[in-house]
Order: C-alpha cells, then structure tokens, then sequence
C-alpha cells in the first residue's frame, strides 16, 4: 500500500480500473443498459440534492456571479481545446486516421461534464458553487455552440440539428434536484453536517456508474476491434498529451488571473473535461451517415483518461489541503 500511495493511488482509483475491467468483460446490453442509464440518472439528481442541501442560499449566490471563474471556464472549453484540436491535424495520417482526427476534433467541440467535474471539486475541497454554475453553464451553452463550432470548423453531411430536450433534461436532473435541496435544506442539513458519508459515497457512485456506461457503450459498439493496437495506443497518447496539455494551461491560467485555490480546482476540473453523456447524441445527428463509432472513440477514451488523471488530482489536492502548514498551492499529481 505505501507503494500505491508513492503514486497516489487509493481505492477510489482502483475502483475506477476495475469498474472499468468489470465493463470490458460483462458491458450492460439492452435492458440491463436501459437499467445502468437510470440507476446513473438517479446518482446524479440525488447528487445534486445533496449539493443543494448543503449549500447555503448566499453561497449559491457567490457561485452564481462570480462571473470570472465562469468565463475563464467557458474560454477553456470553447477556446482553447478547439484550437488545439486544430493542431492536431499535424498528425494525420501518420499517427491518426481521418475518422479518428474527426473524432479528437468533434471531442474539443463538446462541453464540459456536470457530475464528474463538480465531484472532483467536492473531493479536492473546491469551490463547489462555483464548479455547479461553470459545469452546467458550460453544458447550456455548448447545446447550441458545439453544432454551431462543427458547422464551421468540420465537414459534416447533412443538417446539424440540436435536440432542445437537453435543455429540459438538464432542468429536470441537475436544476430541480439542487432546488428541491435549497428548500429542504433547514430540515436536513444539520444531519448531513454530522453523516458526511452519503454524500462521498454518491460523489464516488455516480463516477463508477458513468464509467461502466460508457465502456460498456463501446464494447457493444465493437469499436475497438476495427483499428490496429497501434492506432488505439496512438490515440491514448494524442489524448493523454491533449488532457496534460489542458490541465497545465488551466492551472496556469488559475494562478496568472489571481484566483483562490478554491477557484483554481474549479478551473482545472470543469475547464479540461469533455462531456461523453452529451457528445455521444450530439455525434450520432452531426455524422449521421458517417462511421459514428470511430468518431466517438476519441471523446470516449478521452473520457477514460480525464475521469482516472483528474482523481488522481482530485486524492492528492485533498490530501493537501489537510497537510499542516499547507501552502495553498496546487502540485500535480507525481
């Protein structure tokens, strides 16, 4: 075990590795699918709850306006992942092929997660407030922004449509939730001050359950029997390169703007994540008569990838923040 904590790898990682194991060899097909997707849809909304419970009105507030951390987030999202999956066309087709550069681009379009990102912040002592408004802010916007970028930036067949009900989903699994939390708050919140543990175990849960759904999504597809190994380990390290990449821009955009450490974890996890719940639907309109299941395969590893690093930070951040004499300085994961 002291070897595993050299590297910061606890049990919640490992978790994550065999979750993801579990999904290779028994991935949830038909109706035991349809089951993983509302047993996650029920995590998350209970995950809000909870979120709403525990904040007080004036810190929802705080988190509502502080409109800086918000645009820093946003210009990761839209701005800088866009240009650097631009970049990447340099590897093609040397390292990537056609489809799978269509892919790592289309995945620098989408948003950013809600539940991971804002359960990272939690776990890493956050602006949790902040990372609730930057996360679902950059889903709203990335609706109507991320057809609007594939329009212009990629060559798609076909009208770009976008489903507005979306919008409603995100209103019904993350908005109502929270609120429904603010109102029971004065009933609740003394008992969830004492019983921390619910809230770390849904944290941890709706992680897991996102994880087993979009492997188990990419096994049934069969994906990953139509490139080489070659092409596969290449496109993990475009991934891996792209998400350090973005974590270090992130972490030095946090510390050249001035913000709090709180602030700074919001930016990481919310503005170097990308949304698989939301760019899956969006792939299967945008590249409808094209092969979806190599278009996705970027955003999906990627996912993989963000969901591992980003606890490994999230363990360590924490752990700092309970060291004595902590610097309030953010280290990367050794």
């Amino acid at each position: 075990m002291r070897f595993l904590s050299k590297f910061y790898i606890d049990g919640f990682i490992l978790s994550i590795l065999a979750t993801v194991a579990l999904a290779s060899v028994f991935p949830a097909r038909g109706n035991a699918a349809d089951v993983v997707s509302v047993l996650t849809k029920i995590a998350i909304a209970l995950l809000f709850l909870l979120y709403g419970t525990r904040l007080s009105p004036k810190e929802a507030l705080a988190g509502l306006t502080h409109w800086r951390l918000h645009t820093v987030v946003l210009a990761s999202t839209f701005l800088l992942f866009p240009l650097l999956g631009l970049a990447a066309h340099l590897l093609v087709p040397s390292v990537l092929t056609d489809d799978l550069y269509t892919g790592l681009l289309f995945l620098c379009l989408v948003p950013s997660t809600v539940q991971s990102s804002i359960a990272f912040t939690s776990i890493a002592k956050g602006n949790v407030p902040g990372a609730i408004v930057s996360a679902t802010a950059s889903n709203l916007i990335g609706v109507f922004v991320t057809p609007l970028l594939v329009i212009l930036l990629m060559n798609t067949t076909g009208q770009a449509s976008v489903d507005f009900s979306a919008i409603g989903d995100i209103v019904l699994q993350l908005l109502v939730p929270f609120a429904v939390g603010q109102l029971i708050r004065p009933k609740v919140h003394g008992w969830l001050s004492r019983y921390a543990e619910p809230t770390k175990l849904v944290d941890r849960g709706s992680i897991l359950l996102v994880v087993y759904s979009a492997f188990s999504a990419g096994m049934v597809e069969g994906i990953w029997h139509m490139l080489s190994p070659w092409r596969i380990l290449a496109l993990a390290g475009v991934c891996g390169v792209l998400l350090g990449l973005v974590i270090a821009a992130t972490m030095l955009m946090g510390r050249i703007f001035g913000f709090a450490v709180p602030d700074r974890i919001v930016i990481v996890f919310c503005g170097s994540k990308k949304s698989l719940a939301t760019g899956l639907p969006m792939a299967t309109v945008l590249f409808a008569s094209q092969p979806v299941g190599l278009i996705v395969l970027p955003l999906m590893m990627f996912h993989q990838i963000q969901l591992i690093t980003c606890a490994a930070l999230a363990q360590r951040w924490a752990k700092q923040a309970e060291e004595p004499g902590a610097s309030g300085e953010l280290r990367p994961a050794a």
